[in-house]
C-alpha cells in the first residue's frame, strides 16, 4: 500500500524538471525521501545519489532507478526570438508538434510554444515528405523584440527545455505524467529501501537514484563501479501492450495492474531472474514475464558489465506511450514492484551462489 507520503514524493519526481544532465533538483528530492530511513546517503561526482541501508555488509547489492527524463536543448535563437533546439534522448517528431514546453533559463521558467507551419499552407512537396524533421520546429515564447527580448527573459544557448505537463490521476489506480520513464523507477528503489529497512537484511542494499540514462546509461556505468554490486537489479519502464494497435507477436505480453514484470534474457542473471519470481509467487505478489533476447536499453546493460561482471536483473513497471507527454501506469504495479525488491533483499545471504 502505497503511503501520502510515498505518492507526494512521486508527485515531487513528475513535478520537477531533470532531463538528462539537469538532474540536481530531483536529486534533491531524493536525498530528503531517503534521509529519514537510510543508513547513509551520498551524491559521487557524476551525480548519483546513492542511498543505503547496512551499506559496511559484506555482499553488496544495487537498485538503480534513472532519475532524468528526455527533453531538449535551446541551440539556436533566431533574430526574431525563436529558438531552435536539438533532442536530449529519443523523440517521436509527431509528439512534439504543438506542445507546450518550459525553457528552465537562468532567471527561472519560461513557457512557450513548439510550432510549425500549419498543414494548410504545405507545399504539396512537404505534405509527401511527411516525416517532421527537428530543425523545422521552433519555440515560440511570444516575444516581440527579437532576440534582445528573449536575452531580457535570461534564456540563452545551452537552455533546457521540457513539456510543461505533469501529474494526472486517471480513473481507477491509473496515472498519467511526463517522465513516469523513469522517475517511476527511482521512486520503486527508494521505496524499496524504506521498506527492506524494517526487514533488516543481511546484506547492504544500495539505492540508486542514476542520471544520464537517457544518454547512454552513463549514470549506471559509473555508480556501478563505485558501488562494485555483487547483484544490481534496475528497474525501469517496459512497453505495456494492452492497448489498440500493439501487436503482441511481436512485444512481450504486459498488462498495466497485473503486477511488474520480472526479465527473463541475455541481460538477466537466470538464477536470479528465477530468484524473483519464487519472492513474488511466496510472497503472493503479482507479476508478469518480459523478455528481451539481447540488451535491454536499460541501467542493467550497465550495470551487467561494469568491472569483472555483475549479476544483473531487471523489473519492468508497464508502461503505455513511453517517450510522450502523457506516460501511463498503474501505481499497484510500482508498489508491487517495490515490494517484490524488499523482500527480495531481506531474503539474501552472503552465502549465495549466482554463478550460471
Amino acid at each position: 500500500m502505497i503511503s501520502d507520503s510515498a505518492l507526494s514524493f512521486l508527485k515531487r519526481l513528475l513535478e520537477t524538471p531533470s532531463p538528462s544532465g539537469f538532474e540536481e533538483a530531483n536529486a534533491q528530492h531524493f536525498r530528503e525521501y531517503v534521509a529519514p530511513f537510510a543508513d547513509s546517503v551520498e551524491t559521487d561526482r557524476h551525480g548519483n545519489v546513492i542511498a543505503a541501508v547496512n551499506p559496511t555488509a559484506e555482499t553488496r547489492v544495487m537498485l538503480s532507478g534513472h532519475i532524468d527524463e528526455i527533453g531538449f536543448l535551446v541551440h539556436h535563437i533566431s533574430d526574431e526570438g525563436y529558438l531552435y533546439f536539438r533532442p536530449i534522448g529519443g523523440h517521436d517528431t509527431v509528439v512534439i508538434v504543438g506542445q507546450r514546453v518550459t525553457v528552465h533559463s537562468s532567471s527561472g521558467p519560461v513557457p512557450g510554444v513548439i510550432g510549425k507551419k500549419p498543414i494548410h499552407l504545405l507545399t504539396p512537396e512537404e505534405r509527401d515528405k511527411g516525416k517532421v524533421e527537428l530543425h523545422d520546429l521552433w519555440i515560440d515564447l511570444g516575444v516581440t523584440g527579437g532576440k534582445d527580448e528573449v536575452a531580457a527573459a535570461g534564456v540563452q544557448i545551452g537552455d533546457c527545455v521540457t513539456y510543461s505537463v505533469g501529474f494526472q490521476q486517471l480513473l481507477g489506480d491509473r496515472i498519467a505524467a511526463r517522465a513516469l520513464d523513469n522517475r517511476i523507477g527511482a521512486w520503486v528503489v527508494a521505496e524499496a529501501l524504506r521498506r527492506v529497512k524494517e526487514l533488516n537484511p543481511q546484506v547492504g542494499v544500495f539505492a540508486v537514484a542514476s542520471v544520464q540514462e537517457e544518454i547512454g546509461l552513463r549514470g549506471a556505468r559509473t555508480a556501478a563501479y563505485g558501488i562494485d554490486p555483487h547483484i544490481g537489479i534496475a528497474v525501469d519502464v517496459s512497453f505495456a501492450t494492452d492497448y489498440p494497435s500493439m501487436d503482441k507477436r511481436k512485444v512481450s505480453e504486459l498488462k498495466l495492474g497485473k503486477g511488474p514484470g520480472i526479465l527473463r534474457g541475455a541481460n538477466a542473471n537466470r538464477k536470479l531472474a528465477d530468484f524473483l519470481v519464487k519472492t513474488a509467487t511466496d510472497a503472493e505478489i503479482p507479476y508478469q514475464l518480459s523478455i528481451a533476447p539481447n540488451g535491454t536499453g536499460t541501467d542493467a546493460n550497465a550495470i551487467q558489465i561494469s568491472r569483472a561482471g555483475v549479476t544483473t536483473g531487471l523489473v519492468d513497471v508497464p508502461l503505455r506511450y513511453m517517450h510522450t507527454p502523457c506516460e501511463t501506469i498503474a501505481l499497484s504495479d510500482a508498489d508491487n514492484a517495490a515490494e517484490l525488491l524488499a523482500r527480495a533483499c531481506a531474503k539474501l545471504t552472503t552465502g549465495d551462489n549466482w554463478i550460471p
